[in-house]
């Protein structure tokens, strides 16, 4: 993986800590990270060159009057007030080699002075078996503060650790495994298939976690939200302000847009297409 600065811009090795989304259902982590960088007005300062994500082009999301600068699929960000770097995702991984760009991200995160990684992601709705409402939260967590994936603070926030979440599990495992294997490159299963105890830690998200916690040592918080596909905007609304709770962030509040204090991106206005033709009824 290759960092390429922009013209006069580099890396602050002071932002220590790395927001990133990790794509799946709904691309829920995106959306927020969108909202994150439109909110605090971070600064592109580069670009993320890694041959495992699918190559992409697009003209850039978030300023009111976009100046035809290309948009890549791994964009990097800053807010220096806040000490916080983002990179934001707009394709996905190759088909296999999850587990090599999660070691790839993460030389990149400790060779850049990050301390705490924070990933942004979603879960399938339908697989919320015990659904416990009383939090008043959709928000769960998964963070490497503690050996069984607990953190104080989050839990104070309201959240639950992900129930499913078990380093004793064949998956959770034998990403370990992976994480530590820096030479691997070949990331077959050493079973024949998955069942439904596999599917938490088959997401990106866990590859993530893993290489992030394992192979480089850094603190990681994993925030979940549970969704369906649809209109996803009010859950990326959910997952930024869990952000911006376990990170003190404090997002311009004078915007007056959707989401109260969150500044929505221009590319949301066009996220599902101009409105129908009237005249054709």
């Amino acid at each position: 993986m290759e960092f390429y600065a922009e013209d006069g811009k580099n890396l602050s090795l002071d932002n220590s800590t790395l927001v990133l989304p990790a794509l799946s259902i709904g691309n829920v982590g995106q959306l927020a990270v969108d909202l994150l960088v439109a909110s605090l007005k971070a600064e592109r300062i580069g670009y993320l060159d890694d041959s495992n994500v699918v190559p992409c082009v697009g003209n850039d999301a978030y300023w009111p009057s976009p100046p035809g600068e290309l948009a890549l699929p791994l964009e990097v960000y800053e807010s220096s007030p806040d000490a916080l770097a983002l990179v934001q995702q707009r394709s996905p991984i190759v088909k296999g080699m999850m587990v090599e760009f999660a070691r790839n991200l993460a030389n990149f995160a400790a060779a850049n002075g990050k301390k705490h990684v924070v990933v942004l992601s979603s879960l399938e709705f339908g697989r919320w078996q015990s659904i416990d409402m009383s939090s008043g939260s959709q928000i769960h967590y998964l963070s490497s503060s503690k050996s069984d994936g607990t953190d104080d603070h989050c839990e104070k926030q309201g959240w639950k650790r992900l129930p499913e979440y078990n380093t004793t599990q064949r998956m959770w495992k034998h990403l370990d495994d992976l994480a530590k294997n820096a030479a691997s490159e070949v990331e077959e299963l050493p079973f024949e298939e998955l069942g439904d105890e596999d599917y938490y830690a088959s997401l990106p998200y866990a590859a993530l976690f893993s290489c992030f916690k394992v192979a480089k040592g850094l603190k990681v918080t994993c925030l979940l939200c549970y969704c369906s596909e649809g209109d996803n905007i009010p859950d990326a609304f959910h997952l930024a302000d869990a952000v911006s709770k376990t990170l003190g962030l404090r997002p311009n509040s004078s915007q007056g847009n959707e989401g109260g204090c969150w500044t929505v991106p221009l590319s949301w206005k066009s996220v599902y297409g101009p409105p129908p033709d009237m005249s054709l009824f």
